[in-house]
């Protein structure tokens, strides 16, 4: 079995790589949002890579491999081709940071991808644990997390969906979707993410180090909440449908999904 350090090591420098890889595409088609691609897929990649290099229990490795995998390359594949294939304008937040830095863009928009890469690579430490639990059973948190996993994956999809069929629609232009989860959260597809990663950190509870699994919740949580998810989403939202997205705002839930309130 390689060391953790190695494995660390590894994973790094093949996400480090990767983000290059893509930092590039994004100076070529002057389109950041090709960073989100390499989010999930930068997941799934370095979860192989502990698979690799790793001799813990095969089944609780081939577990590991299916969740972060399908997770990560569905959301790759939501992704790729909602801001990328499907050639729209570039994101609105990467607009607005290219607008707020001014000068030096292509060397900040590194720092960024790269920090990408960082935090991909902190987040996915319950992974490794898992992949080098030698324990030849499995536990039965690593069923309820497998579980609660599901309802996350299930739910952005299904969050994911909507959203679509709303924009594919243009009588729906400069309009904000309500319908499905959407009715009960602003951020359905956010909620149902961070379940995710509440499975996570159940399953992985039944490892060494298990307390990684809720550091790893935690973080993601406040990036969802105070980061990049939702503040930067709402600004957008707001700088794009005006009142209409303050009336959102003021009645329906901003992130767990909830019966809506009267304006």
């Amino acid at each position: 079995m390689n060391d953790i350090s190695t494995m660390i090591f590894t994973g790094f420098s093949v996400l480090f790589v990767l983000m290059c890889i893509l930092w590039l595409i994004n100076i070529r088609t002057k389109n950041a949002a090709i960073v989100d691609v390499g989010w999930g897929n930068g997941f799934a990649l370095l979860t192989l890579i502990y698979f690799l290099m790793s001799d813990g229990y095969l089944a609780r490795q081939l577990l590991v491999l299916f969740m972060v995998g399908l997770w990560g390359e569905r959301l790759t594949y939501h992704l790729l081709i909602d801001r990328i294939l499907t050639k729209k304008p570039e994101d609105g937040r990467y607009i607005e940071m290219r607008k707020k830095w001014k000068t030096n863009i292509n060397v900040k928009f590194f720092f960024f991808f790269q920090f990408q890469t960082v935090l991909v690579l902190l987040l996915a430490m319950p992974f490794l644990m898992m992949m080098r639990n030698p324990e030849p059973s499995l536990h039965w948190l690593e069923f309820a997390g497998c579980i609660i996993w599901l309802v996350g994956v299930v739910g952005e999809s299904m969050a994911d969906a909507q959203l679509k069929r709303f924009k594919d629609n243009p009588e729906n232009k400069g309009k904000t979707c309500r319908i499905g989860l959407w009715n009960y959260s602003r951020h359905p597809n956010y909620f149902f993410e961070w379940i995710v990663w509440i499975g996570f950190a159940v399953a992985v509870f039944a490892s060494p180090y298990g307390w990684l699994g809720i550091f790893s919740a935690a973080v993601m949580l406040y990036v969802l909440l105070k980061v990049t998810g939702i503040p930067l989403t709402e600004e957008q939202a707001v700088r794009t449908r005006g009142e209409d997205y303050r009336d959102y705002q003021r009645t329906t839930s901003k992130f767990i999904p909830w019966k809506r309130k009267v304006g």
